[in-house]
C-alpha cells in the first residue's frame, strides 16, 4: 500500500493520489460505496456518531466514502499551494451535491435570510440567475446585478445597500466569457464584512484557484471539466472555514437533500486523475480556435480571454494560469447564420454542457439562457448570433477542419 504521509509536490500528481484511503480489501481503487446506511459494532457507538464525538457513516445522504474521496481530491487541489493563516498548508472543507445546482443552493441557503441581499454581476450561468432573480425573491432575498467590472459602482450597490450579505462572483462568465477582478471585488467586499463566493466551473483549478484571493466560497458543476466525459451530474461546494462548512453549510446540505451518489462519485474521482493533461490539451486548442475564429470574414466577434482584444485579457491573465476551454462567438449573420452554422458541423457535437473530450457547441439565447428575458440577454451580451463552444481534446486541426466547412 501507498505511505499516506507523502506529499506530492505537483498539482497532476495530487489529482491521482490525494483523498484516497487504503481500504480494508485492498482494492487499488476506491470502492462504489453503494449503500445507503451504515452500521454500528453497538448502540453506544451510534449514539457517539450522531452526538458527533466520534466520526464515521451514518447514512449516505449525509456522507459515504466515495463522496469523501472525491471532496477531499478536489478541496486538495483548489488548495494546491496555498497557505493558510497559521502559516501552514491552506484547509478547506468541500462537499459534494448531486449538481452544480445543489451545491449553489445549499450556498445561498446556508448564508442567506429573509431580508439580506445578494450582490452579482451581469452574464452568469441561465440557472443561476434564475434561481436568484426567479426564485430567492419569494423567500424574502433579492439580487442585485451590477457591472463588477467596475470597482466603483460594486462599491457604490455595498455603500447604499447594507443588507448585501453574499458577493457572488463566476469568472469567466458563462457564455459571453466576462472576467472580475477576484482579488479586487475580495478585497472591498472584506471592508463591508461580506463573504464571497466563486463560481470556479470554467476555470476549474488547474487553471485559477479563487482561495488564493480570499473567496470564502468555491462552487463547481463537477458535470463539466473535473468530471471531463460527460458521464455523470455532480457538483462541489467548497469553503475555507471548515467548522462553517462542517456545521451549518452541512445541514443545509443534509435537509435539503442535494447528496451525491457513489456512481456517479465514483466517475467523477477517475476523470478528476487526468484533469491537468485534459486542460492543457483544452487551452492548446482553445487558442488555435480562437486565433483562426478572429481572422475569420463571417465572424463579428470573438470571446476568448487569451485574445489580446478580450476586453478583461489582463485580469484573465492575472489570476489564471492559461485561457481555458470555453470560448464565444457571433456570426454577421445574426440567429440564422448560427442555424445554419451548427447544422452543417459534422465532427463537433450539437449540444448543451462543456468540458466534455469532444467539442461541443451550442446556441445560448435558444438553450442554456431560453429562460432569461430577451432584453435580458441582450444587455449582458448574449445576442441572438451567439455561438458557445468548449473546445475538446481532438486533434486540432481536425476542429478546425470542421469549423471551416461549416462557415
Amino acid at each position: 500500500m501507498s505511505d499516506t504521509s507523502f506529499h506530492p509536490a505537483g498539482f497532476g500528481s495530487t489529482a491521482v493520489h490525494s483523498g484516497h484511503e487504503p481500504n480494508s480489501a485492498y482494492a487499488h481503487l476506491v470502492p462504489i460505496y453503494a449503500s445507503s446506511t451504515y452500521v454500528y459494532e453497538s448502540a453506544e457507538q451510534g449514539m457517539r456518531r450522531f452526538s458527533g464525538e466520534e466520526d464515521g457513516y451514518i447514512y449516505s445522504r449525509w456522507g459515504n466514502p466515495t463522496f469523501t474521496e472525491a471532496e477531499e481530491k478536489i478541496a486538495a487541489l483548489e488548495a494546491f499551494g496555498l497557505t493558510g493563516p497559521d502559516g501552514g498548508p491552506l484547509r478547506v472543507k468541500g462537499l459534494l451535491h448531486a449538481s452544480g445546482m445543489a451545491a449553489l443552493s445549499t450556498l445561498l441557503l446556508s448564508v442567506l435570510k429573509k431580508g439580506d441581499k445578494i450582490l452579482s454581476h451581469y452574464s452568469l450561468y441561465g440557472g443561476s440567475q434564475e434561481l436568484m432573480e426567479g426564485l430567492l425573491p419569494g423567500l424574502g432575498v433579492d439580487a442585485v446585478i451590477t457591472d463588477l467590472r467596475d470597482l466603483d459602482k460594486a462599491e457604490a450597490v455595498f455603500k447604499s445597500d447594507p443588507s448585501i450579505r453574499l458577493l457572488y462572483l463566476e469568472t469567466p462568465a458563462n457564455p459571453t466569457m466576462q472576467c472580475v477582478d477576484i482579488a479586487a471585488l475580495t478585497a472591498l467586499a472584506r471592508r463591508y464584512n461580506c463573504p464571497v463566493a466563486c463560481d470556479n466551473t470554467f476555470a476549474t483549478p488547474y487553471l485559477q484557484q479563487p482561495f488564493r484571493y480570499g473567496v470564502d466560497f468555491i462552487m463547481h458543476s463537477t458535470t463539466k471539466f473535473l468530471n471531463g466525459h460527460g458521464t455523470a451530474i455532480g457538483g462541489i461546494l467548497l469553503g475555507r472555514d471548515v467548522e462553517r462548512m462542517k456545521g451549518p453549510v452541512f445541514k443545509t446540505l443534509k435537509l435539503l437533500g442535494g447528496n451525491a451518489n457513489p456512481f456517479d462519485a465514483f466517475l467523477l474521482i477517475n476523470g478528476l486523475k487526468t484533469l491537468e493533461l485534459r486542460m492543457e490539451r483544452h487551452c492548446d486548442n482553445a487558442e488555435a480556435v480562437a486565433a483562426y475564429l478572429e481572422r475569420h470574414p463571417a465572424i463579428a466577434r470573438v470571446n476568448y480571454t487569451g485574445l489580446a482584444s478580450h476586453k478583461e485579457h489582463a485580469i484573465a491573465a492575472r489570476q489564471m494560469r492559461r485561457h481555458g476551454g470555453m470560448l464565444s462567438f457571433e456570426l454577421k449573420g445574426g440567429l440564422q447564420a448560427g442555424v445554419s452554422f451548427i447544422n452543417r458541423l459534422k465532427m463537433c457535437t450539437r449540444t448543451v454542457s462543456l468540458g466534455t473530450c469532444d467539442t461541443l457547441l451550442c446556441h445560448p439565447a435558444s438553450m442554456t439562457h431560453f429562460s432569461i428575458p430577451k432584453e435580458k440577454r441582450e444587455q449582458y451580451g448574449i445576442t441572438d448570433g451567439l455561438i458557445r463552444m468548449s473546445v475538446g481534446i481532438e486533434n486540432a486541426p481536425d476542429i478546425l477542419a470542421d469549423l471551416e466547412q461549416a462557415l
